[in-house]
């Protein structure tokens, strides 16, 4: 059984999973990264020698100590000269230089970083789109539209920040209060401690602050995916919402999940001031605590003037980088959140992983239900029971039957939208269930109750099912839809822009078009889900008599409120409650005097009554 989303559900996070997927989704795009921890290695390392420079020029150079130098040999040789002015002359210009090769390295690794998140996102939204595109029907009739575009839009970009820029300045943390700590244990060991007493103060309330700040962001997602999928909603259905004059109602439903959104949003603000607050009053007073304790320790003269200005810089370097680590806890919470939803996609069933004893047999249109029964999993009774019947290839087939009665459902059965979970279905003798998919449905073409159309052109719309097809042979199954007449009225006649989900079109020219697109490529096996009921009468038997003649072969499903549709079949199966509960011609149905019969009576009443002018 597939997995399906709820988007009211807050997704269940675990930071382990989490960080493993973080670094598998990364793919082979990980050298970029290390590369990455490369240059920041170097510009961390160069930044904590800057401070070294400064204790080299009072100490050593202005006299103020005779401890002498703390700057690498390395350096030292670059600045040796008699004089002073000279050697006040080349300290500057080193430090200068040295900065400039900082600056380079944080070029590099800017731009690393920049391709690296680039890669990363553009495999991950590919990856993401293709298994939305191979996710089942079931998968896709239970999820809003709204939550998965948020899912592959704004989650995305928080995991490929989160990877591109926190994860860089994790590492940039940890190396420059590492090297910090290291240069400061060299200068002092005592004033070296002191310096970290605000560490495990900061890390307690960080963890803390992760904790309160996870459901949060959870909260914020959900939020967001509601006011997006609302939007999303009633731009697609404009037209639906203007016919009931209900914009009002719309405007105030959306201000209320913009409000919750906003809500939410704001309490998290709320708890972030509070974190700032915090540590900015605990950073300040423990550079405070170094500031006195520095000045004591150089008036006992443990430590000298240089180093205690080194040692300032160096309490910079650890005390505000640890401040940014509730910021970068906060992120790590939201990046696990969007990992966790995007996972959810991600590691749902594909419909098409290839599964055991599945075929691609010759399939001419001979179908067989044998027993078929089926229960949506949210459902308490059973929509189809025991369904029995044959059909020969290049027989056409009618379903008629109540609202509700399952129609719909047995041809969803059949191209295997939906999997029985009682008897078998089988084409020419082979169970679907063996079949692949991808093969089983490119033999059997299906116009679904509400057609859909593309944002493209109405040539295009047709030609989707045999790409590069040429325009003669798509004016020629326009022709067999009768669609073709409408299309040469409108303007740029094949070449007229659809509208989103075919709004520009009416009804009766949106099944129409959905017909050609069928017929374009021919099909062994052909189902009408009540496709033809926005065209009047006449059309309706015309497009069936060109059908009859192009693709006599074809074994043809009608399912139809329509018994004049019907009567012409070869064969009416007549639905109820799930059963078939009559089968034969229309003459046969007639005689049995039952649902059929009612349904043939009421509706020759009204056709009656409309051609005598009482209707």
């Amino acid at each position: 059984m597939e997995n399906t989303i709820d988007p009211n559900q807050a997704p269940k996070k675990s930071v382990g999973r989490s960080l493993v997927l973080m670094f598998q989704w990364m793919g082979k795009s990980w050298p970029l990264l290390i590369t990455a921890f490369v240059f920041l290695y170097f510009i961390s390392y160069i930044r904590t020698i800057t401070p070294l420079f400064g204790q080299h020029i009072i100490d050593v150079i202005l006299g103020y100590s005779n401890g002498g130098s703390k700057l690498p040999p390395f350096f030292l040789q670059f600045i040796q000269d008699p004089t002073v002015g000279k050697q006040l002359l080349l300290t500057a210009l080193l430090i200068v230089a040295v900065e400039f090769v900082r600056a380079i390295f944080i070029f590099l690794r800017r731009t690393v970083t920049a391709v690296f998140a680039e890669k990363v996102g553009y495999r991950l939204r590919n990856n993401l789109y293709v298994q939305l595109e191979n996710l089942g029907y079931k998968f896709h009739s239970h999820v809003e539209t709204g939550d998965l575009i948020q899912r592959c839009t704004t989650d995305v970009e928080s995991y490929k920040n989160f990877i591109s820029n926190q994860i860089i300045e994790v590492v940039r943390l940890v190396l420059l209060v590492g090297l910090s700590i290291y240069q400061m244990a060299k200068l002092n060991t005592q004033l070296m401690f002191i310096s970290l007493i605000i560490a495990p103060v900061i890390l307690t309330i960080a963890i803390f602050y992760f904790k309160k700040v996870e459901k949060m962001f959870q909260v914020i997602e959900a939020n967001e995916g509601k006011m997006t999928t609302h939007v999303q909603e009633n731009v697609s259905g404009a037209r639906v919402v203007k016919a009931f004059a209900n914009e009002s109602f719309e405007v105030h439903k959306f201000e209320g999940l913009n409000r919750k959104f906003t809500d939410s949003d704001y309490h998290l603000v709320k708890k972030m001031a509070i974190f700032w607050s915090g540590t900015d009053f605990i950073c300040f007073a423990q550079f405070f605590l170094i500031a006195i304790t520095g000045i004591v320790y150089a008036t006992k003269g443990i430590i000298s003037v240089g180093v205690y200005i080194a040692f300032l810089a160096y309490a910079g370097n650890i005390i505000w980088p640890m401040r940014q680590l509730g910021r970068l806890v906060g992120d790590f919470s939201k990046a696990t959140v969007s990992v966790s939803r995007l996972d959810k996609i991600i590691s749902t069933k594909d419909e098409y992983v290839l599964e055991v004893n599945q075929t691609e047999p010759k399939i001419t249109g001979n179908v067989k239900f044998d027993h078929v029964g089926f229960k949506f999993d949210d459902s308490t009774y059973s929509q189809l029971e025991d369904i029995n019947f044959a059909v020969n290839k290049g027989e056409t087939i009618a379903i008629v039957g109540r609202t509700g009665s399952g129609k719909s459902t047995l041809m969803h059965l059949m191209v295997r939208l939906l999997d029985n979970q009682e008897g078998v279905i089988s084409l020419d003798g082979v169970d679907v269930k063996n079949i692949e998919k991808h093969y089983l449905r490119s033999n059997i073409g299906i116009i679904l109750q509400e057609p859909f159309l593309f944002s493209k052109t109405v040539e295009e719309n047709i030609g989707i099912s045999n790409r590069g097809v040429e325009i003669n042979r798509v004016e020629e199954v326009a022709k067999i839809a009768h669609v073709h007449d409408d299309i040469l009225h409108f303007e740029l006649g094949y070449q007229t822009m659809v509208g989103e989900r075919g709004v520009t079109l009416s009804g009766g020219q949106k099944q129409r078009v959905a017909i050609a697109r069928m017929l374009l490529k021919p099909k062994p096996i052909l189902i009408f889900d009540d496709s033809l009921s926005a065209v009047d009468t006449e059309t309706d038997i015309q497009i069936r008599n060109a059908l009859k003649k192009e693709w006599k072969d074809s074994t043809v499903f009608i399912i139809t409120h329509r018994i004049t549709t019907a009567k012409e079949a070869d064969r009416i199966l007549v639905l109820d409650e799930g059963k078939i509960t009559e089968s034969g011609s229309h003459k046969e149905l007639l005689a049995l005097n039952g649902l059929y019969k009612k349904i043939w009576d009421i509706q020759s009443r009204i056709d009656f009554q409309v051609e005598d002018g009482d209707i």
